[in-house]
């Protein structure tokens, strides 16, 4: 039995869910998962029994109550020190807390024209000119930190980081709407893709039987 648990939402489309869920399972302690339906009458009620923020991911451990996924990746960090969720260079942690906090304040333009949806065939779908200035940001924040931090791995800053964990849900929609990349890019993101944890959550997404109509785009 464990002491931990965090409260996600539907594992194909919620995004912030996945940042928290990965964050934790990079600590390797053992966790239950309570899955709260989105876009439900009761959702917000369901979610409010466990954070008075109403939004999920949302970590529990013993006696304490963490809400929002940068805050849960921070307290982890803390908590599970051996864990790697940031990286022990000064530099690199600096930086990669630093592209953390943009994901988690900005790219509005990717988030809402490229919504997370996992089970969706792959196919293009053109920018919007919001999501083109996201999507070329996004590119270059992620070819810097490899060009600068990653040499020692495949991920941004050689290992699987909290970085990593943010930006997962962008490679998924990368993936899944076809959002040309170039190579050092296409790299980063098969080894995002190939990662254990990453393809757990997928997979139990494609299984999932229910619909957000929001969210599925042509």
């Amino acid at each position: 039995m464990t002491d931990v648990k965090i409260v996600i939402g539907n594992k194909n489309y919620s995004s912030w869910s996945l940042r928290g869920w990965l964050a934790l399972k990079q600590t390797g302690v053992p966790f239950e998962e309570a899955l709260i339906l989105l876009d439900t009458p009761q959702m917000h009620e369901e979610i409010l029994a466990h954070s008075a923020a109403g939004r999920v991911p949302v970590v529990i451990d013993g006696d304490i109550t963490v809400w929002d996924s940068l805050a849960i990746v921070e307290y982890l960090a803390e908590r599970f020190p051996d864990a790697g969720l940031w990286p022990q260079d000064t530099a690199a942690r600096a930086h990669a807390r630093a592209i953390v906090a943009e994901m988690h304040s900005g790219f509005t333009g990717v988030r809402s024209h490229y919504p997370m949806n996992i089970r969706r065939v792959p196919a293009e779908r053109p920018h919007d000119a919001q999501a083109a200035r996201d999507v070329a940001r996004i590119l270059a924040i992620w070819n810097e930190a490899r060009a600068r931090f990653g040499a020692g791995g495949d991920f941004l800053y050689g290992a699987f980081s909290a970085a990593d964990a943010f930006y997962a849900p962008v490679v998924s929609r990368f993936v899944t709407y076809k959002v040309p990349v170039d190579d050092v890019t296409r790299a980063y993101m098969d080894a995002v893709m190939a990662h254990p944890s990453m393809k757990e959550w997928c997979e139990a997404g494609r299984a999932e039987p229910w619909i957000v109509e929001a969210d599925e785009v042509d």
